[in-house]
């Protein structure tokens, strides 16, 4: 999926809860489509509650579409049977990259993970079993700033090379604000002998509210410089999606000069800052 030389462009959406949220998911995935992404993906729920409807609307964007869709997978809530059965039903649809994941603890970030009992515990297995069973291009998550549960820095990447040695062929970074932090885990990567291709999840910020609890639950650090930015404004949704937009796009031009093999967008089920940031990009 990623053996363009040049930047891959890719955009992430979630499964809609009310017929208000579906029409806005479908029309950010029209106005996107034109800017001919090399991926989309579709996120699943916390702890695993939106398969289903993950799955639906994953089918539908290769049925209905032109855009490549790569399906999320978590371990979440899971026997080896079933997640068998939703990647069968990916393949049936045409579709043949996967996201592997473990998944968020049921109970929410801070409590303890409990594997399916006839399920999987890590995400390098998730991959092993994806590999075991199809032609699938597999990526998996990456954390700039460190996944909440690692030890350290260093035991974070070697998680991520163990991913790579199960058969992950890229992975996509949860979103961060300093290209710093994403360029010292490619160091930390290559220095254990691993080329695995990272790719940097950008989240343009659209609304300050919602930016600081995604951050919390994700344990990005939240710049304090641009919260008081945003908090000045934060009464003027679009000053707020300008700075937002700013700020993205200085860190994807970053981010792409230092070498980065493409961006991957989290848009929320809104294509206007991503597409704002795609075009100041270009």
């Amino acid at each position: 999926m990623l053996d363009d030389p040049r930047p891959t462009f890719s955009f992430e959406f979630f499964p809609p809860r009310t017929d208000a949220g579906e029409q806005a998911l479908w029309q950010a995935v029209r106005e996107l489509e034109s800017l001919r992404p090399g991926f989309v993906s579709v996120t699943y729920g916390a702890g695993g509650s939106t398969r289903d409807r993950t799955v639906r609307v994953t089918r539908r964007i290769a049925e209905e579409t032109t855009l490549t869709p790569m399906a999320h997978l978590t371990c979440v809530g899971s026997s080896r049977a079933e997640l068998a059965s939703v990647l069968g039903q990916y393949a049936d649809a045409g579709i043949h990259t996967v996201l592997a994941l473990r998944g968020d603890p049921p109970g929410g970030p801070g409590t303890p993970f409990e594997a399916h009992p006839e399920g999987l515990a890590y995400a390098s297995h998730l991959v092993s079993l994806i590999r075991s069973l199809g032609q699938f291009d597999v990526g998996v998550a990456a954390f700039p700033e460190g996944h909440p549960e690692a030890r350290d820095l260093d035991h974070d990447a070697e998680v991520l090379v163990a991913k790579a040695d199960a058969g992950a062929q890229f992975a996509i970074t949860q979103f961060f604000f300093d290209a710093d932090d994403y360029f010292a885990l490619v160091d930390r990567v290559r220095g254990r002998g691993c080329d695995l291709p990272i790719v940097p999840g950008i989240m343009p910020v659209t609304n300050v509210s919602q930016i600081e609890r995604f951050a919390a639950l994700s344990g990005a650090a939240f710049p304090a410089a641009l919260a008081e930015r945003l908090h000045a404004v934060a009464d003027d949704p679009a000053a707020v999606r300008a700075i937002g937009v700013e700020v993205a796009t200085q860190l994807s031009s970053r981010l792409l000069a230092g070498g980065a093999p493409g961006l991957h967008f989290y848009t929320l089920n809104r294509s206007t800052a991503t597409r704002e940031v795609f075009a100041a990009l270009a």
